[in-house]
This record gives C-alpha cells, structure tokens and sequence, in this order.
C-alpha cells in the first residue's frame, strides 16, 4: 500500500535536515504506528507524504499503490486515497460542514472519473455514516470545526474520513488534546472504518491511543529515522521505560532526537 524508501527531507527555507534516510512499508489493510520524542521528524513525515508546503525532498521515494506520491500535487495525492487527520483541526467560518463534505466527496469522485452525488443522494449517506459513527447529526449543520469541542473536531474528521473512503488514512497525534473519553470515542471511529482494503498510519507520543487503536506493527523514530521495529508489546516497552536507552543503542543523544 504505502512504500517509502530512503526519504530524507530538509526545511525549504532553512538548510536543516529534518527525515534522514527514512524506510517503512505499510501492507494494504494493516495498522501502523509511529512513537517517538518530541522533534523526531513524526509529524514532518506526514506533512511531506500530503504534500504540504515548506519542505524539500533531496532523496528517496514514497509511492502509494505504486504510483509516486512525490510527484502529485496535494489535490492528487486525495485523489488517489490518501487522507492525513490534523493534530489542530482548523475552523473555516462561514463555511458548512455539509458543503464542505459534499464538495470534496464531488471534487474527488470527479478526479477519479466517477458521477457526482445530488444532494439527495449525499444527505443520505452523510446521515448513514454520522448514525454508524454514533456522530450528533446536528454537527452537520455548524460551520467547520467553528465551535467543536477537541473530541468533536477529532469525530468531524473521521466523518471526513468515512466519505471520502480513502485507502491510507494517516493519523497525525489525533489523541491530542483529547480527553480519556473522547479519545475512546474518536479511537471507536477508527476502528469502524478498518477494513481489508484501507491501511492506516497512526502517529503518537503516548501508547495509551494504542490500548483502542490495536496496532499490527510499531515504529520508534528518532533524529528523523526509523530506529526499532517491533509488535504491539514495543510501544508497551516504550510506555514503561521511555526512550532514553533506544536512544542510546542507536547512538542518538536526546538534544539530537
């Protein structure tokens, strides 16, 4: 599903090298998390592969379902199924949540060369997915996040998620902010739209995300690479003793990580 090989990036304006070499495969239909300290390039590896900008890519490749994410504009990259979830939500007065769905479900089924959905047939399927979510329907009918508490930014968008189907969802520190019980809520989201088909890529600092979130693999990245790869029982080693003697294994000073 998702392939990266060798990608190191550096900040466009400023000669900082940020991802340094980093590999990581993501088979179709499994669960993926990254951990790591403050700084280690995590959220950096999500902006690069969604194609934000700010960033420079001086080697390596990523490829989704073998087609090369690097050389697609953002609109592209959704396009082809990818969907990164913010850590920080942003609101967008003046803008309904129900228009802004139904015009990125439209935009993408029409980039892929589908039919686009009438507003009949749209508030049906919104109004199927909100109840499966267990989703207030009453969120359909605010402005984009503009008010939302932390949870509902995060449940507005898995809604996001669920209709617009993507193939590789990653999830950017989508616990943070998060309460206990809302941080279950978002996590049930996640977990209702696993499927065969659909890989995630969930980013954390804290392996309580991973308690609801059962990942099939776990990645520690540090100074901007991927350092250890193990099972669900390496977050839990994470959780109890921290990073500081990975970090040393590897040669890796905290200032550095």
């Amino acid at each position: 599903m998702l392939e990266i090989k060798n990608l190191r990036v550096e900040l466009e304006d400023e000669d900082k090298k940020i991802l340094k070499g980093v590999d990581l495969s993501v088979g179709t239909g499994q669960v993926h998390a990254i951990m790591g300290p403050n700084g280690s390039g995590k959220s950096t590896l999500s902006y690069v592969l969604s194609g934000r900008d700010g960033y420079k890519v001086t080697d390596g490749t990523a490829a989704l379902n073998d087609e090369d994410l690097l050389d697609m504009e953002p609109e592209e990259r959704a396009a082809a199924g990818l969907f990164l979830a913010f850590q920080y939500p942003v609101e967008i007065p003046g803008v309904g949540n129900m228009t802004f769905l139904r015009t990125a479900v439209n935009s993408q089924r029409k980039a892929r060369g589908e039919s686009e959905y009438s507003a009949g047939e749209f508030l049906k399927i919104v109004r199927e997915k909100a109840k499966s979510l267990k989703i207030d329907a009453n969120m359909l009918k605010r402005p984009v996040n503009v008010g939302f508490s932390g949870g509902e930014k995060k449940r507005n968008e898995i809604l996001q998620m669920a209709m617009l189907e993507p193939k590789m969802c990653i999830l950017d520190e989508t616990d943070s902010g998060l309460d206990v019980d809302a941080m279950k809520l978002v996590a049930e989201g996640v977990n209702a739209l696993r499927s065969e088909g659909r890989s995630f890529l969930v980013i954390t600092h804290y392996q309580r995300l991973l308690d609801h979130i059962k990942p099939d693999v776990v990645h520690i990245m540090a100074d901007g690479r991927i350092i250890k790869t193990g099972g669900p029982e390496l977050a839990m080693e994470v959780e109890k003793n921290g990073y500081s003697d990975l970090l040393k294994e590897h040669g890796i000073s905290e200032e550095m990580a």
